[in-house]
């Protein structure tokens, strides 16, 4: 067997998210359909850094998928008839697959790298962080339509400085149960690393959230909140004590999924991905 890393985005427009669901269209299983129809596979599962919802983009979205080596020899190039195998290096033969996916898939999701990845790499485990980024615009007139796809328009006005206040209170390790959605096992402690918001010259506000990993909604209940704070709807203390009820609050409104993107997936040095990844699998607790 082989382990491949992928590296891709897509548009999340048109998808009901990442992960495969029965009569829906997501990107696992754009990717693994083209993936078994390119190495003549009847069956390829993938193992995503993150889980994205429906609607979510991602520029920066990584995965893995584990491959007999044997597979890798539908990628010889083609030759004439009679013509004996050409002698490939793996290079060669990845280089042939990211030509054929990128035949093979649809538009609105693209691998832009193949390689073959360190030992103990896990796309999910071995992470150190997530990058988002949510993008959202108060202009009164709207949002460039050009881009309405990936930005979400405010129709109240923001106030910058209330948000940087209001998310400095977040930052940390916490036990973030009030800005996500239970899942039976799963812990919603998490280290918020990075929160902070600017505008552009566009004036489209930026949000970039950084976490070692996240739970369900959290990045679009974290931006909800925040919201609120800057069009004058909550007071700058409030995400504070949402945060410190450790409940899901109905206050908190999850913002829409199209103004957020996965911008990138951060890994440690190869040789410490598999200790990464064994702490990783550990249920943490906020005594750990």
């Amino acid at each position: 067997m082989v382990r491949l890393r992928l590296d891709l985005g897509y548009d999340g427009t048109d998808f009901s998210g990442w992960a495969r669901q029965p009569g829906r269209r997501t990107v696992q299983g754009e990717l693994e359909d083209a993936l078994g129809k390119i190495l003549r596979l009847g069956e390829v599962s993938l193992t995503v850094a993150g889980r994205t919802d429906a609607g979510v983009h991602a520029r920066g979205q990584v995965a893995h998928v584990d491959l007999p080596v044997t597979a890798l020899g539908e990628l010889e190039r083609n030759r004439r008839k009679g013509e004996p195998p050409a002698e490939e290096s793996i290079d060669e033969r990845l280089a042939t697959l990211l030509r054929r996916l990128a035949g093979v898939l649809p538009p609105d999701v693209r691998v832009h790298r193949v390689s073959v990845a360190p030992e103990g790499f896990d796309a999910r485990f071995s992470a150190l962080s997530r990058r988002y980024v949510y993008r959202v615009h108060d202009a009164p007139g709207g949002v460039d339509p050009l881009r309405r796809d990936e930005i979400v328009w405010h129709t109240r006005p923001l106030d910058l400085d209330a948000m940087i206040a209001g998310a400095a209170h977040l930052l940390g390790e916490h036990d973030f149960a009030a800005f996500c959605k239970k899942r039976e096992g799963a812990t919603t402690i998490r280290e918020l690393q990075r929160l902070d918001w600017v505008r552009s010259p566009s004036g489209v506000l930026e949000a970039t959230v950084v976490a070692d990993a996240f739970c369900h909604s959290m990045v679009r209940a974290l931006v909800g909140c925040l919201l609120a704070v800057g069009d004058g709807r909550r007071p700058v203390e409030w995400p504070a004590r949402v945060l410190a009820g450790a409940v899901r609050d109905s206050g908190v409104h999850v913002a829409p999924a199209h103004g957020l993107c996965l911008e990138e997936v951060s890994y440690p040095a190869d040789d410490e991905l598999a200790a990464r990844a064994a702490a990783t699998r550990r249920v943490r607790t906020l005594t750990d």
